[in-house]
């Protein structure tokens, strides 16, 4: 099912380029006869339904995720800034025994149980005649399509089962949701192993037939360079990628003219820096909204259809319900837990059946943990996590709004808030603040500029700690749970 527009885009169009990364460009005939190649490796190496993806953002991963499908085996795409503990735990809990990689990334397996595809060797060495003499395989809309790992922000990462119908749904949704077309051009800058990467820039400019640019590391020079070169018009990102462009000195307005639409998503996107972004370089950001459990995006902002703060529309095919903490719906503009129903929503977490049955509910819906709202015109809105909600003398407070408050202080560059006991007041609120870089903030100014902002007493912070960093996961997000020890 996820073959199909592979091996057409080489059928009708084979000199077309589909990926240019950092060793050169691929048309689609090459592609799929790359894909063919490691497909007949795989085949020799293992007997395993699984096989590892250790790769940066490239040609590379790309075929070697449908030359898997095509020998019939669930590509696992491991993410390469985890530690050995999170790696090995992958290893075994998916039951892998081969890992396609380069030497760079491949060094930290020496250790590890694993059969071992280099895919620079690969590239120096055809394969033998007849290797790639075989038809590849035919997949139902209920066969797994990947199984990919989250970042493991509450402990070891959980291996979340995509169906092959869930991807093709997804991107197929998010396609017409965002009017793309084959004319466009994405700029792959977010890993391929992260939902986002792998919905963006693998699968839409697979489907569109589209040519994608990959990096295989983030720079903002080089992401400029590129937007640049190549004209970019799609994109997507973290929010801290765009922060860091903002930031480039010679960077205009000029380098996004031909650029369609920059999508923020992985974490909250901070209105600082969705307004710098829009004041640099005349263009919105699209911010958007999806898990790894939905193959990335439910929801985004599009060019035309816009609402700052929001993490958009639905897409196509998708229900939001709101439901309060009692389980019942909740109506517009009435904050709640985010339910997510629609075919992208997973099989389930590999070998945990009982995490599977807590995050699905009989009628399908998918338990988010993220609190948020729609309001009259369906514009979801995000406010936080609900595990992260502090609750003063019986009030509410969703460390999202103090954290924007904080944002908009000009000599701060960062915030993060918890909560933490209160023998009076059941919690109290903390904030962790990284000052401007050359700029310096107290506890005393904080908390006037949270009153000159009007904030309510007992929302703001009664501890505040000025720090260098904020401790986050592989993939970006600040650990709270790790500001939260650090309380006692």
């Amino acid at each position: 099912m996820l073959l199909h527009p592979l091996l057409r885009n080489a059928q009708e169009n084979p000199s077309s380029v589909a990926i240019i990364d950092d060793t050169g460009s691929y048309t689609n005939e090459k592609l799929v006869q790359t894909a063919m190649a490691i497909g007949a490796l795989i085949r020799a190496k293992t007997q395993k339904g699984t096989v590892g993806l250790l790769l940066p953002a490239s040609a590379g991963f790309v075929a070697s995720f449908y030359g898997a499908l095509m020998v019939d085996k669930v590509p696992v795409p491991i993410n390469f800034l985890l530690g050995p503990r999170e790696v090995g735990h992958i290893i075994a809990d998916s039951g892998i025994d081969t890992i396609i990689t380069i030497p760079l990334l491949g060094a930290r397996l020496k250790d590890l149980p694993v059969n071992i595809i280099d895919l620079e060797e690969l590239a120096k060495t055809p394969p033998p005649p007849g290797a790639t003499n075989y038809s590849p395989a035919e997949h139902q809309g209920s066969d797994v399509g990947t199984i990919l790992y989250t970042s493991g922000t509450s402990g070891l990462p959980k291996g979340v089962i995509l169906t092959h119908s869930n991807m093709h749904e997804d991107v197929t949704a998010s396609i017409q949701h965002a009017q793309l077309n084959q004319e466009h051009r994405f700029l792959g800058i977010v890993p391929l192993f992260h939902s986002t990467g792998m919905l963006v820039t693998l699968l839409a400019p697979t489907t569109l037939g589209a040519r994608v640019i990959f990096c295989g590391r983030f720079s903002p020079v080089g992401t400029i360079q590129k937007i640049r070169e190549h004209q970019i018009t799609v994109m997507a990102g973290v929010p801290s990628m765009y922060g860091a462009l903002c930031r480039l000195k010679d960077a205009s307005s000029r380098d996004m003219d031909q650029m369609y639409a920059a999508l923020s998503g992985g974490e909250p996107l901070p209105s600082k820096i969705r307004e710098a972004f829009a004041a640099r370089f005349g263009k919105p950001l699209l911010e958007g909204y999806g898990l790894t459990e939905t193959i990335a995006p439910v929801a985004f902002n599009t060019p035309q259809n816009y609402r700052p703060g929001s993490v958009g529309r639905a897409i196509p095919g998708v229900e939001i319900r709101i439901e309060s903490d009692t389980g019942q719906p909740l109506g517009r503009n009435q904050t709640g837990e985010v339910l997510i129903r629609g075919p992208m929503v997973f099989k389930g977490y590999l070998n945990l059946p009982d995490e599977t049955a807590a995050a699905i509910t009989p009628e399908r819906f998918f338990r988010s943990g993220d609190l948020g709202h729609v309001d009259d015109d369906g514009y979801i809105f995000i406010t936080g996590r609900k595990k992260d909600v502090i609750i003063i003398s019986g009030e509410k407070v969703y460390p999202r709004e103090i954290e924007e408050l904080l944002g908009q202080h000009p000599d701060v560059a960062e915030a993060a808030v918890v909560g933490r006991r209160d023998e009076s007041r059941g919690e109290a609120v903390v904030a962790f603040i990284v000052p401007k870089e050359s700029q310096s903030v107290t506890e005393e100014s904080i908390r006037a500029f949270c009153r000159e902002q009007g904030m309510v007493n007992w929302k703001i912070p009664k501890d505040i700690f000025i720090t260098n960093d904020l401790p986050r996961s592989p993939t970006g997000k600040v650990l709270k749970r790790e500001l939260a020890a650090k309380l006692g």
